[in-house]
């Protein structure tokens, strides 16, 4: 591997691990205490004399990567005020995928365990910043990694624990002591979310654009429920189909019925270059319940084996409110939207791209914002494309999903620049994405820790506008299927370089 994408691994190891299936890293923890993360940065750039990549869009993609490293741990030294990073480092749920021989896996989650007392004493070493909205709303991420350690960790498993025990009582302090705002600033904001994006971001022009598409959807929304009942209004209608899912035993059977719809669609209208593979159905590994539903694809670095699209019924053991409120995302109404980003054209397709990808910086540097925005674009692409075409209630699901993601891009916005409280944001999760208070409060403090969880909307404008631009260079040529692969050939890039795409296409 090339020097400066190297350095770039072991500044990211766990995305490199599970994300590209760099394996090699199995068992491994990133050095997050201070002096640890001064030495990785200083690794990046490949020293004097290093030559640039020969191709000018794997150059400028490695490059934006290597920048946003910069300015996440050096310039913004986030590792000091956002958790997530080290409870990433302490993350064992990736070792019950089947991409090795079980013993093998448990070997590497063994060595991996038996260092959690120097994760967290590198988190505590770092985190000397955390605010108390953030340190409050990721208490229970961090009291949950009691949940990975087993009865057979043995003495291990003890050591675990009580690293753990260390870390929940760190970020308790914080939750009570810590900075009572979580917000950013603006110039920061856009240097986050706009460094690995290789984008200079005017936070201003994004915010009008939140607010547009959020109008545009709306009315969406309102048409696709005048289809459904003219006689009612979408506060009225949506309700009532949310409710309208199967129980927690026929969830699966309609997951995987509706997989095979959705890759049956992609083929035929061919809007994915790559849909082979095998796209399996189940329940999540129970470390990873946190999940109602998610891809977890072949790598680009694995052996060939199935991409898993878990989707997790509810616990029985819950309450009946909130098993019902789970089971809402399963209705005839969201699940085939779920599907379609999940699996095709959405993330199963494109991970099945990026295994075709051309270099290893396309391969290991994926861009979420990309990613995200692929899978949210294809959504709209399956309307136009007639999916469902006679089920209005699709065209719900797809707006109700897309309203929920406007507003996280309104609400970093609002959050980080101190536009906005975490209360101010729970309402406008409310009113525009027709959320109840629960789960619009969960949306809202999540946006005081993840500042860049509005990149599925940020995404799927920025290949809207692309594909307008694609249209009028190709003239006659446009197809989507010519667009698509032109797109999907740069794997996941920073979205200030998809026009290469269209020059290239």
């Amino acid at each position: 591997m090339d020097a400066r994408l190297r350095a770039l691994c072991e500044l990211s190891l766990a995305e490199a691990r599970e994300m590209a299936g760099l394996h090699e890293y199995d068992g491994r923890v990133q050095d997050l205490s201070p002096d640890g993360v001064r030495a990785g940065l200083s690794g990046l750039g490949g020293g004097a004399g290093a030559a640039p990549l020969e191709d000018p869009h794997d150059e400028a993609h490695l490059a934006a990567f290597e920048e946003h490293a910069r300015v996440y741990y050096g310039e913004l030294e986030l590792h000091r005020r956002d958790p997530r990073v080290h409870l990433n480092n302490l993350e064992l749920a990736f070792y019950d995928k089947a991409y090795a021989p079980a013993e093998e896996r448990a070997e590497a989650r063994a060595r991996h365990l038996a260092q959690w007392p120097e994760v967290v004493d590198m988190a505590v070493a770092s985190l000397d910043q955390v605010s108390a909205p953030v340190a409050d709303a990721l208490l229970g991420a961090a009291r949950g990694q009691r949940a990975a350690v087993r009865p057979e960790d043995g003495e291990a498993g003890e050591r675990a624990l009580a690293a753990v025990e260390r870390l929940v009582a760190h970020l308790e302090r914080a939750a009570e002591h810590g900075d009572p705002s979580s917000a950013l600033g603006a110039p920061a904001l856009a240097r986050l979310i706009g460094s690995g994006d290789a984008v200079e971001v005017d936070l201003g022009r994004l915010a009008e654009q939140a607010d547009a598409e959020r109008d545009r959807l709306t009315a969406m929304l309102t048409d696709a429920c005048r289809a459904y009942d003219p006689s009612r209004r979408p506060s009225e209608i949506v309700p009532e189909l949310l409710a309208d899912h199967p129980d927690a035993d026929g969830v699966l059977a309609e997951a995987r019925a509706q997989t095979a719809e959705v890759i049956a669609f992609s083929r035929e209208k061919r809007l994915a270059p790559y849909l082979d593979g095998v796209c399996e159905v189940g329940p999540a590994p129970e470390s990873m319940r946190w999940a109602m539903a998610m891809m977890s694809w072949n790598a680009p670095y694995e052996d060939e084996a199935p991409s898993w699209y878990f989707v997790t019924p509810p616990d029985p053991s819950w309450p009946a409110d909130e098993q019902e409120e789970w089971l809402t995302i399963f209705s005839a109404t969201t699940l085939p939207a779920v599907t379609v980003h999940e699996v095709a054209p959405g993330h199963f397709a494109h991970g099945r791209a990026l295994r075709r990808a051309a270099t290893p910086v396309r391969r290991v540097l994926q861009s979420s914002a990309f990613a995200e925005g692929w899978a949210h674009y294809i959504e709209e692409v399956c309307i136009e494309e007639g999916f469902r075409e006679h089920d209005p209630r699709f065209r719900i699901g797809v707006a109700l999903e897309a309203l929920v993601r406007v507003t996280r891009l309104a609400s970093a916005i609002g959050l980080h620049t101190g536009a906005m409280d975490v209360e101010e944001s729970t309402r406008r999760f409310m009113a525009d994405a027709h959320l109840a208070r629960a789960g619009a409060a969960s949306e809202a403090r999540r946006g005081t820790f993840d500042a860049n969880y509005g990149c599925y909307t940020w995404g799927k404008l920025a290949l809207l506008d692309l594909r307008e631009e694609a249209r009028t260079a190709w003239g006659d040529g446009f197809s989507l299927e010519r667009f698509h692969t032109a797109l999907l050939d740069l794997g996941s890039p920073p979205l200030g370089l998809v026009r290469t795409a269209v020059e290239r296409g």
